[in-house]
């Protein structure tokens, strides 16, 4: 990893960019992932414009950052990384991602997944990482604990889905390399 650009051979991890909004627009007004977000209205062009002029804020400002994932191939951008909650004083961040349909299956997520627990780890210094996850969703359950992080619980009917609640896995990643 090269610690200025967050990158491997395969992805880079980059701040979001003014030409993003488009994209943003298209993952933010998918209702599959009003499920996964807490969305529950459409984002408009307009909003997500000050978003990404706002993201100039650094993390421990906005307590929150979010990266794109590109491909080094194509240099297409394949997804984007979520660090969310971030605590300073319990040193603790919840991670999530989305990749683009096209893209799934990759490798990019694993790559992604791995960038941003050196990134946190190693440079701001957290304690832990977690996640959570809609119950149904095995291929992201597989994907964290194949990326080290175990489930730590279940918060039973948490999410409110068209067909009824479901449950939502809550998986953390501690870093025992910084006892803090």
């Amino acid at each position: 990893m090269d610690n200025l650009t967050l990158s491997t051979d395969k992805i880079r991890l980059r701040a979001l960019e003014p030409e993003d909004v488009a994209l943003l627009y298209r993952w933010e007004n998918d209702p599959d992932v009003w499920l996964i977000s807490n969305t529950i209205a459409p984002y408009s062009k307009y909003m997500l414009t000050e978003y990404v002029n706002a993201s100039l804020q650094d993390l421990y400002t906005a307590k929150q950052l979010r990266l794109m994932i590109v491909s080094r191939k194509n240099d297409e951008t394949v997804g984007i990384l979520d660090i969310f909650e971030f605590d300073p004083y319990h040193l603790r961040a919840g991670l999530g991602i989305i990749i683009e349909k096209s893209y799934r299956r990759q490798g990019f997520a694993e790559e992604a997944i791995s960038l941003a627990k050196q990134y946190l780890f190693n440079h701001i210094h957290l304690h832990q990482i977690f996640c959570n996850i809609m119950a149904h969703n095995t291929s992201s359950i597989a994907l964290f604990k194949k990326a080290g992080f175990q489930k730590a619980g279940c918060k039973k009917d948490w999410i409110r889905t068209p067909n009824g609640f479901e449950d939502e896995i809550t998986m953390q990643l501690i870093n025992t390399n910084n006892p803090q």
